[in-house]
């Protein structure tokens, strides 16, 4: 999978992030920084004018993070240790981010984009969702058994990531799969629940997941399955599909 170079460049976009009940940043005018992989996700870098001072106090050094200098934010009796950063040294690529403010999206109690919380991380401008109804024929194969199998599928295309396919539950074979206990949230397309499943002695934790949910941009996926293709072996037209590598390839700890 290729994953585009760090990038920087203006919203128009109002941003404001809360923390212990207040506002701590506010702006019309934040840096988006577009970025994938293991340096983080797209997030918002704010004018030192719009971040409050008054919550803000030096945050402890960072090994190997010469280049920022963290903050601890606090209100009230709320206080996330080394939650904030501003960039004094930025490599050349991010040069425009010198002196600006980010927040620890998760830190954080809540990010808005003007009236909308937004998760997880900021909505990449470039990046789109586009879900298409095929006839495709997909099978999913776990531990040599056809685990799912369909003509009707619903293949979604995310930019830079690769294609899913998203299978009606009637195609699915259910009564090998295990609900799970955990969630995800993507900002794109709402909260995902995950299945394991279980053939013969052979355990895939959560190699499936569905939308019941989805966000109004995205009700296209609503209550269908899709399976990791990192994770299982993936027949498109009767044609094994090559499994991708991506940050989703090896299992995850949850």
């Amino acid at each position: 999978m290729h994953l585009p170079k760090p990038s920087v460049e203006p919203s128009a976009r109002w941003v404001r992030v809360k923390f212990g009940g207040e506002f701590v940043a506010d702006s019309k005018r934040t840096l988006l920084l577009r970025q994938y992989g293991p340096t983080g996700l797209p997030t918002y870098y704010f004018p030192q004018e719009d971040v409050r001072t008054d919550v803000r106090a030096p945050g402890r050094p960072v090994p190997n993070e010469q280049a920022l200098e963290h903050w601890t934010v606090r209100v009230g009796d709320r206080i996330a240790e080394n939650a904030a950063w501003t960039y004094v040294n930025p490599p050349s690529e991010l040069a425009a981010l010198h002196g600006y403010v980010s927040f620890h999206w998760a830190k954080m109690d809540a990010w808005y984009e003007e009236d909308e919380q937004v998760f997880v991380h900021a909505r990449d401008t470039r990046t789109r969702v586009d879900v298409m109804p095929s006839s495709r024929h997909v099978r999913v194969v776990i531990a040599g058994e056809t685990v799912a199998e369909t003509t009707r599928p619903s293949l979604l295309f995310e930019t830079d990531l690769p294609t899913r396919f998203y299978i009606p539950r009637d195609d699915v074979r259910m009564d090998l799969l295990e609900p799970g206990q955990i969630k995800t949230r993507c900002p794109y397309k709402g909260v995902a629940t995950y299945w394991s499943a279980r053939v013969g002695d052979t355990l895939s934790k959560n190699v499936a997941w569905c939308y019941e949910d989805p966000i109004p941009e995205c009700p296209k996926i609503r209550g269908l399955l899709a399976f990791f293709n990192e994770r299982v072996d993936l027949y498109v037209d009767g044609e094994l599909q090559e499994r991708p590598k991506t940050p989703w390839s090896e299992q995850p700890t949850w």
